[in-house]
C-alpha cells in the first residue's frame, strides 16, 4: 500500500545507497564498508502471531513505521505478519523493541498512537524498556498504574523513576518542565490509592497566582472563582474516573479541590494530597502545606523551580527554598524531569529546550 507520509519505503532505501547501480539495497553505501569506524549494519526479521492487531500496529498507510523510520534511520518493509528492519546495527535493535513494545500494548488492551510511539522510540535506549512492557525477568509486574479509565505506564526514563517514587515515598517533590506527565501521573497514583482504598480522600491544591496577567475581579461563588486555576487538576481526573464517579466524590468530599490558602490550620491524615505549581507558593506557604502532613498520608509537591509567576522570580520561589532545605532527608524523595521527558508533542520538548537554552 502506498504511503502518504514523507519519507517512503523508496526514499528510504535511497538513503542506503539503492540508486547507486553498483550497489544492492542493503549494502554500506558510499564505501563504508571500507571505513573501520562505519557502524555495522544488520538485517532482521520478526512474525507478530497475533495478526488481529497488525493495523493498529503499523498504522494507518503504515505512519507508526515510518515514524520510526524517521526516529532510528531504519527501513521497515512489512508484508503479512511479518516486517523486516534493515539499518545500522543499534538502530535495528532498537526499532525491534520499540515495534515488540508496540504489539505488547496493543495485545494488553492499550491504545497506540503517535505519543505513544514516540515514547517507545525515547525508551528504547534504556535496559527496562522491557520490563516496563511485560514485567521483569524475575517475574515482577510491570510498572504502571492502574484507573477506572486506563492503564497507565511511563513513558519517559524519568516516568519509571517517579512511579516508583510514587509508591515508596511518603513526600515526594516532581520537579520539572511543563509536559513531562508531574501533576498527571501524580492524579492518577492518587485516584488508583483512593480506588484501592489505600486512602480516604484526594486532596489537590495549586496557589492562585495569575500567570503573568492580571484577571481582576472574577464572577461567582468561591468555588467559581478558583477552578480556572485548578483546571488541569480536574482534567487529569476525568481522564482517570468516569464524570459521574468525579462528581460524585467531589460531592462527598472524597475529593477536594481547592488553592493552598485554605490548607491552613488543617491536618491531612489518610490522604493523597498533591500541590501543582508549587514554584508559585512562597517559602512561608511551602512550609505551611509541608507540615500539614498527617498520619498514613502521601504527599506530591509539582513544580517547575524555574518557572515561577511570583514578583521575585525562583529566588522567592518557596519550592527551590523546599528543595534546598529537604534534599537528602529520609523519606522524601526528589525526582527531576528535564527537556527528554516532554511527552507531549515532540514540538513542546524543542520549545522548553530552546527558552531554557536562551535563558540559561
Amino acid at each position: 500500500m502506498a504511503r502518504k507520509f514523507p519519507r517512503s519505503h523508496e526514499e528510504a532505501a535511497r538513503s542506503y545507497g539503492s540508486d547507486r547501480p553498483d550497489l544492492r539495497r542493503g549494502d554500506p553505501p558510499w564505501g563504508e564498508a571500507a571505513r573501520s569506524d562505519a557502524p555495522k549494519r544488520a538485517r532482521i526479521e520478526i512474525a507478530f502471531e497475533e495478526q488481529t492487531v497488525l493495523g493498529a500496529l503499523f498504522g494507518q498507510f503504515d505512519q507508526n513505521l515510518v515514524q520510526i523510520e524517521n526516529r532510528l534511520g531504519v527501513y521497515i518493509s512489512a508484508r503479512g505478519n511479518k516486517a523486516v528492519i534493515e539499518g545500522p546495527d543499534e538502530a535495528v535493535a532498537r526499532a525491534r523493541d520499540v515495534l515488540k513494545g508496540m504489539h505488547q500494548r496493543l495485545l494488553s488492551g492499550h491504545e497506540v498512537d503517535a505519543g505513544a510511539v514516540e515514547s517507545l522510540i525515547m525508551m528504547s535506549n534504556e535496559p527496562t524498556l522491557e520490563g516496563i512492557i511485560t514485567g521483569a525477568p524475575d517475574g515482577a509486574p510491570p510498572i504502571m498504574i492502574r484507573t477506572r479509565k486506563k492503564t497507565i505506564v511511563p513513558r519517559s526514563a524519568t516516568q519509571i523513576e517517579y512511579m516508583r517514587a510514587l509508591v515508596r515515598d511518603d513526600l515526594i517533590f516532581a520537579l520539572g518542565p511543563a509536559g513531562t506527565g508531574k501533576t498527571y501521573l501524580a492524579v492518577a497514583q492518587a485516584v488508583a490509592q483512593l480506588i484501592s482504598g489505600s486512602v480516604q480522600r484526594l486532596i489537590l491544591s495549586r496557589p492562585a497566582v495569575e500567570a503573568g496577567e492580571r484577571l481582576g475581579f472574577l464572577p461567582g461563588d468561591m468555588k467559581e472563582k478558583v477552578d480556572p486555576y485548578l483546571r488541569p487538576i480536574y482534567d487529569a481526573l476525568y481522564d482517570c474516573m468516569p464524570p459521574e464517579q468525579v462528581e460524585r466524590r467531589l460531592a462527598s468530599g472524597e475529593i477536594e479541590i481547592a488553592p493552598i490558602a485554605f490548607m491552613r490550620g488543617r491536618t491531612l491524615a489518610d490522604a493523597f494530597v498533591i500541590l501543582d505549581e508549587a514554584q508559585n507558593t512562597t517559602p512561608m506557604q511551602m512550609k505551611m502545606f509541608l507540615t500539614r502532613f498527617g498520619q498514613n498520608s502521601r504527599m506530591v509537591i509539582c513544580g517547575d523551580p524555574k518557572q515561577t509567576d511570583l514578583p521575585g522570580g525562583p529566588a522567592a520561589s518557596g519550592l527551590n527554598d523546599a528543595v534546598n532545605r529537604l534534599e537528602g532527608v529520609d523519606g522524601i524523595g526528589m525526582v527531576r524531569f528535564n527537556v527528554a521527558d516532554v511527552v507531549r508533542h515532540p514540538i513542546v520538548g524543542r520549545i522548553v529546550e530552546a527558552y531554557e537554552g536562551k535563558d540559561g
